[in-house]
This record gives structure tokens, C-alpha cells and sequence, in this order.
């Protein structure tokens, strides 16, 4: 995780932010700040990355690298105004050991990638249509070692697949149908059936900008219905305010890196 001591909507990348409504810096955060607190009460261990004033949006460290075995996956951001990002969570990377590989394919990390070691041995879902390029997926297949099915995003308000769809144990996920091509949503129905379907209400509020630990899921306070929906599948969902950091575009999974040795 990154915190947000220098975070800002200071240009325009996605349809949630706007120049002209201010982020309150203290309160972002404090948010943070919570989420970080949650996932330790939870038992898990979070490094930290020291942020950069010139990098305002290097608080969703989840857009940096995707890591599957040991192996990290790094970004190359689509927009020239994240691009640095890269290079500062390589340098962190490299320096706590990890074997990096750096893309040649635009990607924007686990933005739009996610990893279900339960699934069918071993399966990456990977999302394109507004960041990550679709020769991406074929890229980190070849460094990850693993199958990587292409869902194809198509409303401009979810353009991460972490916008629309979050991993809940190794084998489950929750995703909102209308984020998808009609194809993609027959993959999804066909590979996870027994899928948690979120509506629009969960997404637009980033329900499903989640992080999940198996058994717990943590997830924007906003999203309300998405925690009924998740505590009805028999998950424990962890509510926490995130309302800043929603202004940037992003939530709870957007802050979050997960390492996967």
C-alpha cells in the first residue's frame, strides 16, 4: 500500500473524477489510513511504499504489478501522467526480492488482472476495452505461466476489471454482468456458475472494488447491498469508508497490492 499524503484529482482519466470537486487530504487519509488498520486486524501483513508528491494517484498501488508464484507481472500505464508509477513499485519490488518482468504490452496490473489459484488449476481473469491492451493477457501468460481468459469491458465507468469484478476465495467470484460484452458474460456464466451477481447499485458504489481473504471481504461502506450479498454467500464482509479515495476512480482493491509468493 501507498498512503495518500499527496493525493489529488488533478487531471481527468476516468468518468469518477473531477477536477472541481476538492479531496479533503486529511480525510483520505484517515481512510486509508482504516483500510491498512482492517487488513492487519485481520491478520495480514502490509508493507508500505513511500509516495511521491509529483504522483498523485500512487495511492492505488493495486494498478503497479500483478504477482502470481514469486513472479511479478509490472505495469506500463496507458496514461502519461501515471507512467513514473511504474518505475517507484519496480524499484520497491526489486529491492524486497521479487523476480520482476518488465511488460512491453500496455497493462495496468491487477487493475485488470485477477488470480483464482482454485479455479481450473490455476486461472487469471484479465479485463481490456479502456487500459490494459488485449496483447497484455497473451504477455502475462508467458511470464506468469498461467491461463489468462480475456473479459472485455464495456462501460466507460468500470474500465478496470477490479471495478466489476473481485475474486472472493480461490474459486468464487462476484462480478456485474453489464460491465461485460454479451461473450464475455457467457464465459463468466459458463465458467463460474454459482457466481455472487452484483447489480448496478453495488458497482457504481465499488462493492466490488474488494478485497477478500477467503472468508472476510473487505469493501467500500457504500456498498451496502454488495456486504448483504457477500454476507449471504456465506463471506464476512468488513465495511470500511472510503468516500475520498472514491474521487480518484478508486476503492478498497485499488489500494491494495496483494503479494502472492
Amino acid at each position: 500500500m501507498c498512503p495518500p499524503e499527496y493525493f489529488a484529482v488533478q487531471y481527468v482519466i476516468n468518468p469518477w473524477m473531477d477536477t472541481a470537486t476538492p479531496v479533503d487530504a486529511e480525510l483520505a487519509l484517515k481512510q486509508w489510513t482504516g483500510l491498512r488498520e482492517a487488513l492487519v486486524r485481520l491478520g495480514h501483513t502490509v508493507h508500505t511504499l513511500e509516495p511521491r508528491p509529483d504522483l498523485p494517484d500512487m495511492v492505488y498501488a493495486a494498478n503497479s504489478a500483478f504477482t502470481v508464484d514469486g513472479v511479478v507481472y509490472g505495469a506500463r500505464f496507458r496514461y502519461p501522467q501515471r507512467v513514473p508509477e511504474a518505475a517507484a513499485y519496480q524499484a520497491w519490488y526489486e529491492a524486497a526480492g521479487w523476480r520482476y518482468v518488465t511488460p512491453t504490452e500496455t497493462n495496468e496490473g491487477e487493475g485488470d488482472f485477477a488470480y483464482l489459484p482454485g479455479a481450473y488449476g490455476g486461472l487469471v481473469l484479465a479485463g481490456y476495452g479502456f487500459r490494459t491492451e488485449r496483447a497484455a493477457h497473451a504477455e502475462a501468460q508467458e511470464v506468469l505461466g498461467r491461463p489468462v481468459i480475456s473479459l472485455h469491458l464495456v462501460d466507460p465507468r468500470f474500465y478496470h476489471l477490479d471495478t466489476a469484478l473481485t475474486a472472493l476465495d480461490d474459486a468464487t467470484i462476484a462480478y456485474f454482468p453489464d460491465a461485460f460484452s454479451a461473450a464475455s458474460q457467457r464465459v463468466l456464466r459458463q465458467l463460474f456458475p454459482d457466481a455472487v451477481i452484483a447489480d448496478a447499485a453495488d458497482a457504481e458504489a465499488f462493492g466490488l472494488n474488494a478485497i477478500s481473504d477467503g472468508r472476510h471481504v473487505v469493501l467500500n461502506a457504500e456498498a451496502s447491498g454488495m456486504a448483504s450479498k457477500i454476507a449471504a454467500a456465506g463471506y464476512v464482509p468488513v465495511p470500511v469508508e472510503l468516500s475520498e479515495l472514491k474521487k480518484g476512480g478508486g476503492s478498497a482493491k485499488c489500494c491494495v497490492a496483494e503479494l502472492r509468493p
